[in-house]
């Protein structure tokens, strides 16, 4: 078995660094390398740019009063392809460790590099409430600048009490007529700047202390339960969920060291416990993930795959 997969990786595309995951962070890192010389390819099998391309406004990152995620994370793609990143769409199934390097698969292709960047960030969180699998997609949704356009001079609710639930607001209440925002707490943990810019619109029905225990519908969602401080029953076409992401290191074949909540813990290099592997960005166990924080990760990584 040894000897087979030693075969498969030299009859693979071989790269000095594989990088999985073109967010910020990824693309950050992949800046570095290729600037050093190294061969460095890119897997992101959603879009380019991540969670932070589906942002409709960045306000605090340098250089930038405002600018939208997509706009921003746009720079970043366009300069990491001039510094040289080769980028593969298809989604990585499969990470495994040789003495020699490492093997990166795809559902169709095998490539090999001599080290790894993982900036693969995290998944949205789910309420698992009944009626939310159902319609998925059918007035379920975790992004509002994908889908919020459909909802136009419609009803909708959104779900969180973070930043990324009041970016979700301030798009929706622009184009909806009625938008509730549901919190499980009375505070907030968004920037009081987002939560004050968010409350002067006038089509914003905000609750708290409360949660949705159902989604109801017959081909789409129709009705929201929501129970808590407030017991209802409303009347929605959306609902738009953004209460965190979570971390989905299924499909890595290795034994790297996490923290309780499944986040890979790293030292101040990027380095994680396997030997060659780095990781940056969302993924990686941190109290502080902003944009600009990605960015950084993804400069160590890139820089720590240049100096080891």
């Amino acid at each position: 078995f040894g000897n087979l997969l030693i075969l498969r990786y030299y009859n693979c595309m071989r790269y000095n660094v594989a990088i999985l995951g073109g967010g910020p962070a990824g693309l950050s890192a992949g800046i570095f390398t290729t600037r050093a010389g190294l061969k460095t390819i890119c897997f992101e099998k959603l879009a380019i740019g991540g969670q932070a391309s589906l942002s409709h406004e960045i306000a605090n990152y340098p250089g930038f009063e405002n600018v939208s995620g997509f706009d921003l994370v746009e720079k970043m793609f366009n300069q990491a392809q001039v510094c040289g990143v080769e980028f593969n769409y298809s989604g990585v199934v499969g990470l495994s460790e040789l003495k020699s390097g490492f093997i990166i698969k795809t559902k169709s292709e095998e490539f090999t590099a001599e080290k790894v960047i993982i900036a693969t960030g995290a998944i949205p969180r789910k309420l698992n409430v009944p009626g939310e699998a159902k319609f998925m997609g059918k007035g379920v949704s975790y992004c509002a600048s994908c889908d919020g356009n459909f909802y136009k001079n419609k009803n909708v609710a959104v779900v969180g009490g973070g930043d990324s639930a009041l970016e979700y607001v301030e798009y929706l209440c622009k184009i909806c007529k009625k938008v509730y925002l549901i919190n499980r707490s009375e505070n907030f943990k968004a920037g009081e700047y987002k939560l004050n810019k968010a409350k002067k619109h006038k089509n914003l029905v905000v609750i708290t202390s409360s949660n949705v225990v159902e989604v109801k519908g017959k081909d789409s969602v129709e009705q929201i339960v929501v129970s808590g401080k407030e017991n209802c029953l409303l009347d929605v076409d959306g609902l738009f969920i953004a209460i965190g992401h979570e971390p989905d290191l299924s499909f890595l074949n290795v034994d790297l060291k996490t923290d309780k909540n499944g986040y890979i813990i790293v030292n101040e290099d990027m380095q994680t416990n396997v030997k060659n592997i780095f990781a940056c960005g969302d993924i990686v166990s941190k109290k502080f993930k902003q944009v600009i924080t990605a960015c950084a990760d993804g400069a160590i990584a890139g820089n720590s795959c240049i100096g080891g």
